[in-house]
């Protein structure tokens, strides 16, 4: 009789660090943000982005003739900030202060000036940069939009546990009602400096690290990194990070209410001509339902929901890197979501991991063989 494997076995990261292995947490950070507040972009066509956004699942709270917000229905601050530009970029996310004194506190420790925020935000901010030369802001009071209405949970009958009867389930063919920003990720050719920035600065902790396989010993190559309120649980991750031969967004996340709403959102994205690229799954690191999306200017997007909150006493997690380990259940992963489609795209990666070898950093050539073969596995 054949055994079975089970690709999945050993890769839940229920095993911890080793001994001298990263802790994943700062002992004492500037400040513990409270979480992400906004991302920020620079794209050429505004009108094109925010017919996007609609059909994305967002409402826009703000449109000027250079500038456009799109929210999501939970109260606070817009999810996604775009200003018109010559080209389209990531600009750089923002973190929600815990306090405002938080943000006096890490202007004193950077030596960087608090400036005041447009009008249609209010508050104040901090601008950093990370050590991959990302813009980082740490924002407080800022204006707090109003909650919106958002989709009512449908009742289901699971197994024998019966809640719905002669009633049907008809969720429709709409946008899904996106919530709130849950999270995004960055590469950078700079890792383990990187990461150490966000933990000791912002006072992030790590959910879970992932290694190349056979390479354990040279540390982490890819994290999920969470916010610490203390015993208030938070995301399994606000920022993930992973080494790579490029410093560039990868792809950011935002809520929505359930299955229903992401599966019948992502068939009225199909119906208007949007490119899927990887879904609909479950992940393991994080456990959300997921379902990967371009817009028109080739940026990543997920929906996603129901994933894991954790409190601050949960340790990091460990597990090998492979692309069978990104998902639970699922469609394998796409050429297109692991960045190797052909076109364009590839030859850019390409001349990033030509460019990245011949300069000083931690992107070397053990890596690369790593990551190559975590992207074949």
């Amino acid at each position: 009789m054949i055994e079975q494997h089970d690709p999945h076995t050993g890769l839940h990261s229920e095993q911890g660090a080793l001994p001298g292995e990263h802790p994943g947490r700062a002992r004492n950070p500037v400040v513990k943000v409270h979480d992400l507040a906004w991302l920020e972009f620079e794209k050429p066509d505004l009108e094109r982005a925010e017919l996007f956004g609609w059909a994305f699942g967002f409402t826009t709270s703000l449109r000027t003739a250079d500038e456009l917000h799109l929210r999501g229905t939970d109260p606070g601050s817009p999810c996604v900030l775009i200003r018109r530009g010559h080209r389209s970029r990531f600009i750089g996310p923002a973190f929600q202060a815990a306090e405002p004194e938080d943000v006096l506190r890490l202007a004193d420790a950077t030596g960087t000036a608090i400036a005041p925020l447009p009008e249609s935000l209010g508050g104040l901010t901090v601008d950093l940069v990370d050590p991959s030369g990302a813009r980082v802001r740490v924002v407080a009071d800022t204006h707090e939009l109003p909650a919106l209405p958002t989709e009512a949970p449908l009742a289901f009958n699971v197994g024998h546990d019966v809640t719905r009867v002669n009633a049907v389930q008809r969720p429709p063919r709409q946008p899904a009602k996106v919530q709130r920003l849950g999270h995004v990720v960055l590469q950078t050719t700079r890792y383990l400096q990187t990461l150490n920035w966000y933990l000791e600065h912002l006072g992030l902790i790590v959910s879970d690290f992932l290694y190349h396989q056979g390479q354990r010993e040279r540390g982490p190559t890819m994290s999920f990194i969470r916010c610490d309120r203390g015993s208030t649980p938070t995301d399994h991750h606000t920022l993930a990070m992973t080494l790579g031969p490029a410093d560039r967004y990868v792809h950011s996340a935002f809520q929505v209410p359930d299955l229903d709403s992401l599966a019948a959102g992502g068939e009225y994205l199909l119906d208007r001509g949007y490119q899927r690229s990887w879904g609909i799954g479950r992940h393991i690191q994080g456990s959300q339902i997921f379902d990967y999306w371009r817009d028109p200017e080739d940026f990543l997007v997920e929906h996603f929901t129901d994933g894991d909150l954790f409190d601050c006493t949960l340790e990091s997690g460990w597990a090998p890197m492979s692309a069978s380990g990104l998902a639970q259940w699922g469609p394998p992963a796409t050429k297109d979501f692991l960045g190797m489609r052909p076109g364009r795209e590839s030859l850019r990666e390409l001349r990033a991991v030509i460019g990245a070898l011949r300069e000083n950093n931690e992107f070397d050539l053990h890596r690369l063989r790593g990551l190559m073969k975590a992207f074949t596995s």
